[in-house]
């Protein structure tokens, strides 16, 4: 059976005292090391969610600012092209008014022209047919 004798004892206190040594020298340093470890990762694993919530912020913060960009732009174009809708619509009634008074202003010289030229005839027709008349008289 089992025997309690001396190198049981002895073997048990080499055996206690070995664990006493390995935990000082081995277990406590890998289980130190094991959870600075584990803190690293843990803390990089925080840092990475830290960075991409941040990535996340900024680019809908970009979102915004493109999406403001782009309303800015379209409202810009909008005014600019009602603007130049505007300028075209008073040039061109520039451009006609000014049309319609060169052709009343052209009728009237016409007017005038053709009475002048009326008259003209007239004096000319008189003085030919006084000519005929005394040509026929006195021929």
């Amino acid at each position: 059976m089992l025997e309690l004798n001396y190198w049981f004892f002895v073997l048990l206190l080499n055996f206690l005292v070995l664990l006493y040594v390995l935990n000082i020298i081995l277990f406590k340093p890998l289980v130190k090391l094991f959870t600075e470890r584990e803190d690293s990762i843990k803390g990089s694993l925080d840092a990475a969610k830290e960075m991409n919530r941040r990535k996340e912020d900024a680019v809908a913060a970009m979102n915004r600012e493109l999406k403001e960009a782009v309303s800015k732009s379209n409202e810009i174009f909008d005014t600019s092209r009602k603007e130049g809708l505007q300028r075209q619509k008073e040039i061109l009634e520039g451009a006609s008014t000014q049309a319609h008074e060169l052709i009343v202003k052209a009728k009237a010289e016409l007017k005038t022209d053709a009475e002048n030229a009326r008259k003209k005839l007239r004096a000319d027709v008189e003085k030919f047919s006084d000519e005929i008349v005394k040509k026929l008289v006195g021929a």
